[in-house]
Protein backbone atom coordinates (compact mmCIF):
# COMPACT_ATOMS: atom_id res chain seq x y z
CA UNK A 1 0.00 0.00 0.00
CA UNK A 2 1.33 3.51 -1.14
CA UNK A 3 1.66 5.95 2.03
CA UNK A 4 3.38 9.35 1.93
CA UNK A 5 6.28 7.80 3.79
CA UNK A 6 6.94 4.75 1.03
CA UNK A 7 5.21 1.42 0.65
CA UNK A 8 3.80 -0.97 3.56
CA UNK A 9 3.74 -4.55 2.29
CA UNK A 10 1.21 -7.09 3.62
CA UNK A 11 1.20 -10.96 3.69
CA UNK A 12 -1.83 -13.02 4.27
CA UNK A 13 -2.37 -16.69 4.99
CA UNK A 14 -6.26 -16.74 4.02
CA UNK A 15 -8.08 -20.43 5.46
CA UNK A 16 -9.60 -21.89 2.68
CA UNK A 17 -12.94 -23.06 4.49
CA UNK A 18 -13.66 -19.73 6.10
CA UNK A 19 -11.79 -17.36 3.40
CA UNK A 20 -10.89 -15.37 6.34
CA UNK A 21 -7.49 -13.96 6.85
CA UNK A 22 -6.55 -15.84 9.75
CA UNK A 23 -2.84 -14.46 9.91
CA UNK A 24 -1.17 -11.70 8.53
CA UNK A 25 2.33 -9.30 9.13
CA UNK A 26 2.94 -5.95 7.40
CA UNK A 27 6.38 -3.93 7.02
CA UNK A 28 8.57 -1.58 4.75
CA UNK A 29 9.45 -4.62 2.47
CA UNK A 30 8.31 -8.24 1.24
CA UNK A 31 10.54 -10.30 1.73
CA UNK A 32 11.14 -13.69 3.69
CA UNK A 33 11.42 -12.12 7.62
CA UNK A 34 7.92 -10.48 6.72
CA UNK A 35 6.22 -13.81 4.78
CA UNK A 36 7.56 -15.92 7.80
CA UNK A 37 6.16 -13.49 10.44
CA UNK A 38 2.62 -13.96 8.63
CA UNK A 39 2.48 -17.70 8.75
CA UNK A 40 3.99 -17.61 13.06
CA UNK A 41 1.00 -14.99 13.32
CA UNK A 42 -1.39 -17.50 11.91
CA UNK A 43 -0.46 -20.64 14.30
CA UNK A 44 -0.64 -18.33 17.07
CA UNK A 45 -4.24 -17.36 15.97
CA UNK A 46 -5.73 -20.71 15.28
CA UNK A 47 -4.98 -24.14 15.53
CA UNK A 48 -3.28 -25.44 12.93
CA UNK A 49 -4.34 -28.90 12.39
CA UNK A 50 -3.39 -32.01 10.75
CA UNK A 51 -3.66 -31.77 6.51
CA UNK A 52 -3.31 -27.52 7.11
CA UNK A 53 -0.84 -26.30 4.54
CA UNK A 54 1.02 -23.15 3.49
CA UNK A 55 0.69 -22.80 0.03
CA UNK A 56 2.36 -19.66 -1.97
CA UNK A 57 3.21 -18.75 -5.54
CA UNK A 58 6.80 -19.16 -6.65
CA UNK A 59 8.14 -15.78 -5.04
CA UNK A 60 11.75 -15.09 -4.31
CA UNK A 61 10.41 -14.19 -0.42
CA UNK A 62 9.40 -18.34 -0.26
CA UNK A 63 12.10 -19.58 -1.18
CA UNK A 64 15.02 -19.52 1.32
CA UNK A 65 15.95 -21.61 4.11
CA UNK A 66 14.34 -19.31 7.00
CA UNK A 67 10.72 -19.23 5.52
CA UNK A 68 11.28 -23.51 4.77
CA UNK A 69 12.43 -23.56 8.55
CA UNK A 70 9.36 -21.71 9.67
CA UNK A 71 7.37 -24.31 7.96
CA UNK A 72 9.18 -27.45 9.73
CA UNK A 73 8.99 -25.89 12.66
CA UNK A 74 5.05 -25.38 12.70
CA UNK A 75 5.01 -29.19 10.79
CA UNK A 76 3.64 -27.44 7.74
CA UNK A 77 4.10 -29.06 4.10
CA UNK A 78 5.23 -26.56 1.43
CA UNK A 79 3.03 -26.11 -1.27
CA UNK A 80 3.60 -23.58 -4.19
CA UNK A 81 1.65 -22.65 -7.29
CA UNK A 82 2.52 -23.09 -11.00
CA UNK A 83 4.95 -20.31 -12.38
CA UNK A 84 2.83 -17.29 -13.79
CA UNK A 85 -0.61 -18.37 -13.00
CA UNK A 86 -2.15 -16.53 -10.91
CA UNK A 87 -5.47 -19.07 -10.31
CA UNK A 88 -3.70 -21.47 -8.23
CA UNK A 89 -3.47 -19.02 -5.78
CA UNK A 90 -7.49 -17.41 -6.12
CA UNK A 91 -8.44 -16.93 -2.33
CA UNK A 92 -5.27 -14.80 -1.80
CA UNK A 93 -5.68 -12.89 -5.06
CA UNK A 94 -9.32 -12.56 -4.47
CA UNK A 95 -8.56 -11.09 -0.34
CA UNK A 96 -6.54 -8.32 -1.95
CA UNK A 97 -8.78 -7.52 -4.66
CA UNK A 98 -11.24 -7.26 -2.21
CA UNK A 99 -9.12 -5.02 0.04
CA UNK A 100 -7.99 -2.80 -2.40
CA UNK A 101 -11.56 -1.82 -3.32
CA UNK A 102 -13.56 -1.70 -0.07
CA UNK A 103 -10.63 -0.31 1.50
CA UNK A 104 -6.97 1.17 0.24
CA UNK A 105 -8.41 2.77 -3.00
CA UNK A 106 -10.51 5.05 -0.87
CA UNK A 107 -7.45 5.93 1.19
CA UNK A 108 -5.03 8.22 1.24
CA UNK A 109 -2.46 7.19 3.69
CA UNK A 110 0.01 9.33 4.99
CA UNK A 111 2.18 6.73 7.15
CA UNK A 112 3.06 3.56 7.56
CA UNK A 113 2.27 3.25 10.73
CA UNK A 114 -1.32 4.63 10.55
CA UNK A 115 -2.11 2.55 7.04
CA UNK A 116 -0.99 -0.51 9.35
CA UNK A 117 -3.38 0.66 11.93
CA UNK A 118 -6.47 1.37 9.29
CA UNK A 119 -5.53 -2.10 7.47
CA UNK A 120 -6.10 -4.15 11.16
CA UNK A 121 -8.84 -2.56 11.75
CA UNK A 122 -10.68 -3.38 8.52
CA UNK A 123 -9.26 -6.99 8.50
CA UNK A 124 -10.22 -7.58 12.14
CA UNK A 125 -13.60 -5.45 12.26
CA UNK A 126 -14.91 -5.64 8.55
CA UNK A 127 -13.23 -8.11 6.77
CA UNK A 128 -14.03 -11.13 9.52
CA UNK A 129 -17.41 -9.58 11.16
CA UNK A 130 -18.91 -7.96 7.92
CA UNK A 131 -17.75 -8.46 4.64
CA UNK A 132 -20.00 -11.38 3.42
CA UNK A 133 -17.76 -13.92 0.77
CA UNK A 134 -19.85 -15.79 -2.28
CA UNK A 135 -17.49 -18.81 -1.48
CA UNK A 136 -18.93 -19.15 1.37
CA UNK A 137 -22.83 -18.42 0.89
CA UNK A 138 -22.53 -14.51 1.35
CA UNK A 139 -22.09 -14.96 4.65
CA UNK A 140 -18.63 -13.25 6.81
CA UNK A 141 -15.54 -15.50 7.41
CA UNK A 142 -16.18 -15.73 11.11
CA UNK A 143 -19.17 -16.65 11.31
CA UNK A 144 -18.22 -19.81 8.72
CA UNK A 145 -15.45 -20.32 11.17
CA UNK A 146 -17.78 -20.14 14.17
CA UNK A 147 -20.75 -22.54 12.49
CA UNK A 148 -17.25 -25.62 11.41
CA UNK A 149 -16.50 -25.24 15.00
CA UNK A 150 -19.99 -25.86 16.45
CA UNK A 151 -20.63 -28.64 14.27
CA UNK A 152 -17.15 -29.93 14.19
CA UNK A 153 -16.92 -30.48 17.83
CA UNK A 154 -20.02 -31.89 18.21
CA UNK A 155 -19.12 -34.16 15.74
Amino acid sequence: MSTSERWLYLATAIDRRTKEAIGYAMDDHYHTPLTSRAIRNTARNRKLTDGTIFHSDRGSNYRPAEHGETLKHLGLPRSAGRTGTCFDNTMTESFFAALKNERVSRMTYLTREATRQDITRHIESWHKHKHLHSAVGNRPPREVHTEYQTLHIAA
